[in-house]
This record gives structure tokens, C-alpha cells and sequence, in this order.
């Protein structure tokens, strides 16, 4: 059976946040920039998990709360938001069917073209 998840309204509003401080890429490749595993560790190691969940617009539902498989959907490599992140983010969850976060995505991308120009 597949995850389920609920909307992370804390990433939602800090999404908005580096889009309003223009910390974001506008153009990359998804595929080589997301954070990897290594990537995510150091991060936790520096950040708490408050400030990790924001990078993060799904959590799983019947995860634990603190652990990485409480977090889905993540749209930045950890220090700016990525266009392509929230793209995957729009596409992933439509695949699945995750509507909440689907149209989250979607909404912060309009958001992010309108401000970029």
C-alpha cells in the first residue's frame, strides 16, 4: 500500500518565504541537485528538525515525527529553492494522486513565475 500524506503548511509558507528573498534557481537539473542522503545528514547535523521539515511540503502520515521517512516531497537542495524541485513536487504527487500537496506545488510555482518575471 502506498504512503499517504498530508500537507506540510510550514514548508508551504517558507517556500514562500525564499521565493519573496529570491533564494531560488530558477533553472537546474533536478536529478543532480536534490539532497541526498549525505547531503540531508549534514544538513541535520547543523539544523534542527523543525528546519528540515520545511524543505519538505508532504509528511507521511503514521511516520514519527524526527525521522526522515516522516518528510516527502522536497523541493530544494537545502539552501535554495528549485523551480524544477517544485515541478517534481507537482508531478510526483499528481501521480499518486496527493492532491493537498499536488496543488501546493502547483500554487507555489505560479507564485515563484509571477515574482521571477
Amino acid at each position: 500500500m502506498p504512503n499517504k500524506y498530508e500537507l506540510n503548511p510550514e514548508a508551504v509558507a517558507f517556500a514562500r518565504e525564499l521565493i519573496d528573498s529570491r533564494r531560488y534557481v530558477l533553472d537546474s537539473d533536478w536529478g543532480a541537485v536534490q539532497p541526498k542522503a549525505d547531503a540531508q545528514n549534514a544538513y541535520l547535523d547543523r539544523h534542527d528538525w523543525a528546519e528540515y521539515a520545511a524543505w519538505h511540503l508532504g509528511l507521511t502520515i503514521g511516520a514519527a515525527d524526527e525521522t526522515k521517512a516522516r518528510y516527502a516531497f522536497v523541493y530544494g537542495d537545502l539552501r535554495r529553492l528549485h523551480r524544477t524541485g517544485l515541478i517534481a513536487c507537482v508531478y510526483r504527487a499528481s501521480e499518486y494522486r496527493h492532491k493537498d500537496v499536488e496543488l501546493a506545488a502547483h500554487e507555489l510555482l505560479q507564485y515563484l513565475d509571477a515574482k521571477s518575471g
